[in-house]
């Protein structure tokens, strides 16, 4: 019964956003009833026309940057972690101190360092605005991921290592043939929470996006309310409920491999 009510307290938003998303514009902000009284399913065609540019170009930004942030994290924080959990180099241990050190950091402390250097290397304002949020994960700024992924390799028996180093493997033959194989639960780990975390970025995007067909949905969203107050509500829950589709189902398509990369990952010591 516990979970029961929990579980009506932690959709109750999601239900009551999907039911604004159907009601008229001063329904909204009149009647807070989950359900409309009047349903106005022309929210959605209003809100994927409101803009100069067609709600579905946002959609696309969106997951141009999700992807291309994927496969970034996935590459430099599985080769990151590599390094930490099976190479032996000078003060390894004091690197590693320092990069879990970052985690203790809050993102927003780095905004303005990093938006100065980032205007310095000309990537803000520039052809390619999406540089500021896809090339740092090619540097394995993820500490958690490399994190959850060290966690992972320790667990792989060394002696798999040392059986390929016996056929003449070197250390990328151990990486290619004995890690890289074994670390897909981590791979999919890092892969759902780089997509969802992405996708519902909004700080670090609106930042770095000043140009409309260049924005991603989350700050696409922010325009349905103009600065003199005007507002255009129903169709905002419209696009949120839709821009919220592609976590959903991504989540649930990748559910099973994300609770046995969590297992096989973060509660090995």
């Amino acid at each position: 019964m516990v979970l029961v009510v929990l579980t009506a307290i932690v959709l109750y938003p999601l239900v009551w956003m999907l039911g604004s998303s159907l009601k008229a514009p001063q329904e909204v902000l009149n009647n807070m009833s989950v359900w409309p009284q009047e349903f106005t399913p022309g929210n959605y065609t209003d809100g994927w026309s409101h803009f100069d540019v067609v709600f579905g170009r946002f959609f696309l930004n969106s997951a141009m940057v999700a992807a291309l942030t994927v496969v970034a994290n996935c590459v430099s924080c599985l080769l990151a972690a590599y390094a930490f959990a099976r190479l032996r180099f000078r003060l390894r241990g004091f690197w590693f101190a320092i990069m879990i050190g970052t985690l203790l950091l809050p993102g927003h402390v780095l905004i303005v360092p990093q938006f100065v250097m980032f205007k310095t290397f000309g990537w803000v304002g520039g052809d390619w605005p999406y540089a500021p949020l896809i090339v740092p994960q090619l540097l394995a700024t993820e500490a958690f991921f490399v994190f959850l992924m060290v966690q992972f390799m320790r667990g792989v028996p060394r002696e798999l290592d040392d059986a390929a180093k016996i056929d003449g493997c070197t250390a990328y033959g151990v990486f290619r043939h004995v890690i890289l194989p074994l670390s897909r639960p981590a791979l999919v780990s890092t892969a759902i929470f780089s997509f969802i975390w992405t996708w519902n970025d909004f700080f670090r995007q609106l930042v770095y996006l000043s140009d409309l067909e260049k924005y991603t949905a989350p700050v696409a969203l922010t325009l349905f309310i103009d600065s003199s107050g005007q507002s255009a509500v129903g169709p905002m829950f419209a696009m949120s409920v839709l821009s919220l589709a592609p976590v959903f189902l991504f989540f649930v398509a990748f559910q099973r491999m994300l609770v046995e990369g969590i297992n096989t990952t973060g509660l090995k010591g």
